[in-house]
């Protein structure tokens, strides 16, 4: 395992508001690095939201939902997620979140590992978990539209891995782990 590294942490010298949205704020930061260099980045405010990811298998498949995403402006093939709530384990958060997209719980669950996406702007922390041994359990969502739940044979991952349609860097990162687990069971 890798160590951290001693190396000083930069000085935050100020920090102010650039800009502003009901779901983000971009804060402008200024630093000075222990050589004495100035530089200012810019950055999300950082927050202690955590989200989950969860990776169904059911059987012999991978249940998938297909959802639509304004960012690429088209429907988008990946793992059910969302937000961890204030006062909720990552664990229960994932078992709603079946609920709420799948219309299942699920009855093991089991940790696969953090990511953090795009650390030089942002602090988006997020736990990926299996998930098997489903029961019927619908819970209302916050989605717009119902989502599609895809199926898609678990011996299949290298072609899901190659699919245009899933290619968000945390599913993917997903589905590696998987790979990853699987070859330890």
């Amino acid at each position: 395992m890798l160590s951290d590294s001693s190396k000083k942490l930069p000085k935050i010298l100020t920090t102010q508001v650039v800009a502003k949205s009901r779901l983000f704020e971009i804060q402008s930061v200024d630093l000075e690095f222990s050589n004495g260099e100035l530089r200012t980045y810019e950055r999300f405010k950082p927050g202690n939201q955590q989200a989950v990811m969860m990776v169904p298998i059911d059987g012999d498949d991978l249940l998938l939902i297909r959802e639509y995403s304004v960012g690429t402006e088209r429907y988008e093939l990946g793992f059910p997620k969302g937000g961890v709530d204030k006062d909720e384990e990552p664990k229960d958060a994932a078992n709603r979140e079946l609920k709420e997209e799948l219309g299942l719980g699920a009855n093991k669950i089991d940790f696969l590992r953090t990511v953090i996406t795009n650390p030089s702007y942002m602090r988006s922390i997020m736990h990926i978990f299996v998930a098997k041994d489903f029961y019927p359990c619908q819970l209302e969502g916050d989605e717009p539209e119902p989502l599609e739940i895809v199926r898609f044979p678990l011996s299949k991952i290298d072609e899901l891995l190659a699919d245009s349609s899933f290619n968000e860097a945390r599913n993917l990162t997903a589905l590696y782990s998987l790979k990853d687990y699987l070859s330890r069971k």
